[in-house]
């Protein structure tokens, strides 16, 4: 199995990565325990940066410089659970940037089953050093934007 099989790949402005559903995600139901549809969504932006060409490391590298301690964190979640997925299931979750300015980025993601729609979220992240937001580097917004540019 290849890296980008493992990252996903990008199709069509949008991130595509493809998770199964193990024992352990599951709960007493046998449905996927609700939170991990948050680890399912935060490998999948982590991969559609990566997938980008922003390497992390040399993101932290640069930035560091400007920003000592920055960090990306989830400022803002709306999430819609409409049905369930279980054990064995394969997902598809699908990121799409919706708008990128100044410190923020919002980003629509979904997790399918086929064509069942399993749940619908809008992520806003926001880029903060020094304990208050700041302006989102320039490599990244630029692969974002750029991203938005392909529509």
């Amino acid at each position: 199995m290849t890296e980008l099989s493992l990252d996903g790949e990008l199709r069509d402005r949008r991130h595509v990565m493809t998770v199964r559903v193990y024992y352990e995600d599951t709960d007493f139901s046998g449905a996927v325990y609700h939170a991990n549809y948050l680890r399912y969504m935060e490998r999948a932006r982590t991969n559609y940066l990566r997938l980008l060409g922003v390497d992390q490391r040399g993101l932290f590298e640069e930035t560091e410089k400007e920003a000592p301690g920055f960090a990306f964190v989830v400022r803002a979640m709306a999430l819609d659970f409409l049905k369930p997925a279980h054990m064995n299931d394969l997902l598809t979750v699908t990121t799409v940037p919706e708008e990128v300015k100044g410190a923020s980025i919002t980003l629509h993601q979904r997790v399918t089953r086929g064509e069942d729609v399993i749940l619908d979220a809008h992520v806003r992240v926001a880029f903060v050093s020094g304990g208050r937001a700041r302006p989102i580097p320039k490599p990244l917004r630029m692969a974002m934007k750029a991203d938005l540019a392909a529509e």
